[in-house]
């Protein structure tokens, strides 16, 4: 079985101690049904350290406010520590101002942000959209929606049978109406990492600006928007050792002023009457109400955690955790991994002769062992690569071997109950 050759992986990758990490995540400790939990469904939902859980209970119980509007103390200290983890979240993904930096409920609220804000205004009847078959859900039905109404067209890259991008039939897709791009950084079904500088590169030399989604690429290796030079990028905190219920959008703020709101309200405005209501200045303006405070400070806490342990060293851990499930899944009879991309991050999903993903994932938790199953909301990818549905296991930095071990343990039982 081909083993994971990632640039991830520098060549000295500073290591941290995995014991040590777990510490850190009270909900490893968790028994299910009697066997230590073994959480391998991070590509979903990633699990929440104690200086984020910390942090939460600290906003709540010292800091609780609404922001922007009070100057008493929790009005101001709320607002203060809200606006530090915007400059946080800049800096993470190195944004040139905290101005570009948009609070969401998460990457398809960002995604859908950039459809009414962009796509509405600046997309129209007989215009092209390019996506690709990889693409989530989140990053097709906006589309769709938007072409429907206008009258566009959305044109799709094709992939081959590892589940890697044909950039060739890419390129071949530009034309003088194509208006936009939308691609996604890391697939959450194979973990397939794109190419995406040169893709964007590709675009941006015939005008087309770029929207990257990041939700799988961001927990997992170092982004630098400036150096990938795409004009959005969009991400959500639940993947990231966060809360749920926020995310980020990242976008050029030439390109933010000249969008159109997405959400009317408080906050958005500089003034109103029933004459004209005159907008607020980014990223304000697409922060309509009362945002999701606590969850955007336990965001910045969460940035902080990654970012002290070391992107890189994040990176080496899962591509090790990656390539050992790889090497011991590869000898059992049945099993077929679904996706062989030569650049994937930490996930593996698989099918197995003649057993339904759902039993797969049923008997696995009976040892503990979380995994995803289903068409993990990518069914153009299944439909391409003609299964419906996988066995998907993602993992994290905090995972280890034995878990690894303990996964495969359960695969074979599960192979035994129905021989």
């Amino acid at each position: 079985m081909k083993l994971i050759e990632t640039d991830l992986k520098p060549q000295f990758a500073p290591m941290f101690d995995v014991e040590d990490i777990r510490a850190d995540f009270p909900i490893l400790r968790l028994q299910v049904n009697g066997k230590p939990l073994v959480y391998l469904d991070n590509a979903a939902s990633s699990q929440m350290p104690q200086p984020v859980i910390d942090r939460l209970v600290r906003y709540q119980t010292t800091e609780h406010a609404n922001i922007n509007r009070g100057v008493h103390y929790l009005s101001e200290t709320a607002t203060a520590e809200y606006e530090e983890s915007r400059r946080k979240l800049q800096r993470f993904i190195n944004a040139s101002e905290d101005r570009e930096v948009i609070f969401t409920s998460g990457t398809t609220d960002s995604i859908n942000l950039v459809m009414h804000g962009y796509g509405r205004k600046f997309i129209g009847a007989g215009d092209e959209i390019i996506l690709t078959t990889l693409e989530h859900h989140s990053n097709i039905v906006p589309w769709q929606m938007l072409a429907e109404e206008k009258g566009a067209k959305i044109r799709v890259v094709p992939i081959n049978d590892a589940g890697e991008l044909l950039v060739d039939e890419y390129e071949k897709l530009f034309n003088e109406r194509t208006k936009f791009v939308g691609v996604l950084h890391v697939s959450n079904a194979l973990g397939t990492i794109n190419p995406i500088k040169s893709m964007i590169a590709f675009a941006h030399a015939r005008g087309v600006p770029v929207l990257i989604d990041g939700a799988q690429a961001v927990p997992h290796m170092k982004v630098d928007v400036q150096d990938l030079d795409c004009d959005f990028y969009a991400f959500s905190g639940h993947k990231l050792c966060g809360p749920t219920g926020i995310g980020v959008l990242y976008g050029k703020a030439e390109l933010l002023e000249r969008m159109q709101p997405f959400k009317g309200g408080g906050d958005m405005i500089l003034s109103v009457t029933f004459e004209k209501t005159t907008y607020n200045a980014i990223p304000h303006k697409f922060e309509a109400g009362t945002p999701p405070i606590a969850a955007a400070i336990g965001l910045g806490t969460a940035v902080d955690y990654l970012s002290a342990l070391g992107l890189d060293a994040i990176a080496a851990q899962e591509t090790e955790l990656l390539n050992y499930a790889t090497e011991q899944i590869g000898p059992l009879p049945g099993v077929h991994i679904i996706g062989t991309a030569a650049m994937k991050t930490a996930v593996l999903s698989f099918k197995v002769d003649g057993i339904h993903p759902h039993d797969i994932g049923t008997l696995l938790n009976q040892e503990g062992v979380a995994v995803r199953t289903g068409h993990h909301c990518v069914q153009p990818v299944m439909l391409r690569l003609k299964v419906p549905a996988t066995t998907r296991a993602s993992f994290a930095f905090y995972n280890t071997m034995a878990e690894v071990d303990t996964f495969i343990a359960g695969l074979r039982t599960v192979q035994k109950i129905f021989t």
